[in-house]
């Protein structure tokens, strides 16, 4: 394939985008029309799952095309090894020069993962244990899984909206004097950019215009929050641990508007680089991709944040467009791995696929969704430490990760058809009939008639994924984790690439 015949290649990435709150994806108070209008110009799939509902996990599960369990990468102070290809190498083999700007929650040394270069870093240190931690100033704590985000929500700034402006003006930017160079005949190499949001990730504070635009017609959440007593017993213990048994419907609100308000504010930042890939006549042979690393669940089932695999935290956005080569329109109900996205990047770059990706492309899926051969299950995990190993230098709150309970943590999801398996070791699991009961109120899993759907779900998640073997290896790697740790708080190695994010950035007004 000549050089100059490569499609660009722009693939825009949020942090915590529930799919629900978008208006291509039917929501009725938020104002999207770059989304909307990306939608409109190619197709969203409504059943696209991440590799598992928290950061680094699922990024490292989409940029490899591997499970968590596979990469070894379950929580968000691993490290994703260096000898292990990503999407981006591959890119590069076929003859790109693929550039990231912006989020990606690579930790480690290896800041890059097969990019040829990277502008805008991760706010957080390069090194988990650094003795140079994120201060968010007023909003500290808001940021991680803790009921203060609640609290302290409303009207203000995030540093992270600081943050994505300044990636957004990097690609328009970047975009502008490609452009430039393309015109005078310089260079006629394509676009090959991946940019990373942090947005609408909580804090749940944004700033007052985008606030009041919203003050007053978000609804409060369509599920009602479960009695404690009630709640599956790891849902149960999630909840007591997170402080959120009881959440008054003031903090509900607010959160609810300012979270409403930077899914709008993630729009228009999205715009911005559209309208520059038009201006500068990118968007005649451009395969554009919108996702996010997983939900947020926004209240719904008296839950926040990501951290389960309720529809609203393992969902994600997938919005794909290439006008000319693939269909408009298309609203695609089959289920899809969210790395599937990254296969289809390089099925349209003709690139060759990572050896190791379970990834397909939906191109096919788009243009003939009645017709191709698809796989039947996709799968989400989420798996965290042992709370007895260690004392958790890197850890939050007090110095407790709150994601640690004895034991550790070992759950996966698998979604086959209408149906979804919730597996959480140690306990009994979840299942629902996602056609039937699309908010997940009616857990079957005891239900007689489900047996056999339950009995082969069972099989399929625990095909190949052993709970045991993972608490082993967590329990050692996280062993290894405190070393590095420790010696990072020691040395005080240099950050390669960190974005400088000031504790005045963060504040309500």
């Amino acid at each position: 394939m000549p050089e100059n015949s490569l499609p660009n290649i722009i693939y825009i990435q949020s942090d915590q985008h529930n799919p629900a709150v978008i208006g291509a994806y039917g929501d009725q108070v938020l104002e999207t029309p770059n989304l909307d209008r990306l939608a409109a110009n190619g197709a969203i799939f409504t059943g696209a799952y991440c590799g598992s509902p928290i950061c680094v996990p699922s990024r490292t599960a989409l940029v490899t095309g591997r499970y968590p369990f596979e990469t070894e990468v379950w929580t968000n102070d691993q490290i994703l090894s260096s000898a292990v290809p990503t999407y981006a190498h591959s890119l590069g083999a076929a003859g790109y020069d693929p550039v990231q700007i912006g989020r990606m929650h690579y930790n480690g040394v290896d800041q890059l993962h097969g990019f040829s270069r990277r502008y805008v870093g991760d706010h957080s240190p390069n090194y988990p244990g650094s003795p140079r931690p994120v201060d968010h100033g007023q909003l500290h704590g808001t940021a991680g899984p803790a009921r203060v985000s609640l609290e302290a929500s409303g009207r203000g700034q995030s540093a992270y909206e600081v943050h994505d402006e300044y990636v957004t003006q990097s690609a328009v930017d970047y975009i502008n004097n490609k452009g430039i160079t393309r015109r005078s005949g310089l260079d006629d190499s394509p676009l090959c950019l991946s940019i990373g949001l942090m947005l609408p990730h909580q804090p749940f504070v944004a700033r007052a215009a985008d606030y009041d635009k919203y003050d007053g017609r978000v609804p409060m959440p369509t599920v009602p929050t479960e009695p404690i007593e009630d709640c599956h017993p790891y849902i149960q213990w999630w909840r007591e641990r997170t402080g959120i048994v009881e959440v008054t419907d003031e903090e509900i609100m607010r959160s609810r508007i300012a979270y409403w308000a930077l899914c709008d504010r993630t729009d228009q930042l999205i715009g911005e680089i559209l309208d520059a890939l038009d201006a500068n006549g990118y968007m005649d042979n451009t395969i554009i991709i919108y996702t996010s690393d997983h939900g947020e669940q926004v209240g719904e089932h008296g839950l926040w944040w990501k951290q389960t695999f309720y529809e609203d935290s393992s969902r994600v956005p997938a919005i794909v467009s290439w006008p000319g080569h693939l269909a408009e329109g298309r609203v695609i109900d089959t289920p899809i791995d969210q790395f599937d996205l990254a296969a289809t990047m390089l099925d349209a770059a003709g690139a060759q696929p990572l050896p190791q990706s379970h990834g397909m492309s939906v191109i096919d899926l788009i243009n003939n969704p009645d017709t191709a051969d698809w796989k039947d299950a996709v799968f989400s995990e989420y798996c965290m430490n042992d709370s007895s190993v260690g004392s958790g230098i890197s850890a939050n709150l007090g110095g407790a990760d709150i994601h640690a309970r004895p034991g550790g943590v070992q759950n996966r999801m698998v979604r086959s058809g209408d149906w979804k398996l919730n597996y959480y070791h140690g306990f009994e699991p979840q299942l629902f009939n996602l056609a039937e009961d699309p908010h997940e109120l009616n857990d079957r899993a005891q239900d007689p008639s489900c047996r056999g759907v339950r009995d082969e779900l069972m099989d399929r998640v625990l095909d190949g994924w052993d709970p045991d073997h993972i608490a082993e290896r967590m329990r050692i790697l996280k062993r290894e984790q405190e070393l590095m740790e420790a010696w990072a708080k020691n040395i005080d190695p240099p950050d390669s690439l960190r974005w400088d994010l000031r504790p005045e950035m963060d504040y309500l007004d």
